[in-house]
């Protein structure tokens, strides 16, 4: 993968599929976990709209590797967006799983338990991306925003 794009890290604009995707999914996988009509008619644009997610994530993983040859490493960011993947991977399987669950029929004791842990799953993928979000955006842009006064 290259490190730019028409001479912008690749990196910075990756990573806001995976920002905005990610919780977007999470927000269906929720309704999803809730409601089994819902699962059923839109289940696979929530599923797809994860694994896009989840595609996003790891080319963020890959290009904030090389993009931090260029411009340092920020601890905590790089940290939390070494996991962020794994961790959708992992949310995206459920989720899947709970879709294919709901398509069989009523919902039993079985799917139950795999919508509860869809939804926990959702949660943490959320708090996850935030978390992972705002440590770049603040090792990217808190000195700049320390050093300078409003207009």
């Amino acid at each position: 993968m290259s490190d730019t794009v028409f001479g912008l890290p690749t990196h910075v604009l990756v990573v806001h599929a995976a920002i905005v995707l990610l919780p977007l999914a999470a927000i269906g996988a929720i309704v999803m976990g809730i409601s089994q009509r819902f699962s059923i008619r839109f289940g696979p644009a929530v599923v797809a709209v994860a694994a896009v997610g989840t595609i996003a994530a790891f080319m963020s993983r890959i290009s904030g590797e090389e993009f931090a040859e260029r411009v340092g490493n920020p601890e905590e960011h790089a940290e939390a967006g070494e996991l962020l993947p794994f961790i959708a991977v992992g949310f995206f399987i459920v989720l899947l799983l709970l879709w294919l669950l709901d398509r069989r029929g009523a919902r039993d004791l079985l799917t139950q338990i795999v919508a509860v842990i869809v939804i926990v799953a959702a949660l943490i993928t959320t708090g996850w991306t935030i978390r992972t979000g705002h440590s770049g955006a603040e090792a990217s842009w808190k000195a700049i925003i320390d050093n300078t006064q409003p207009g």
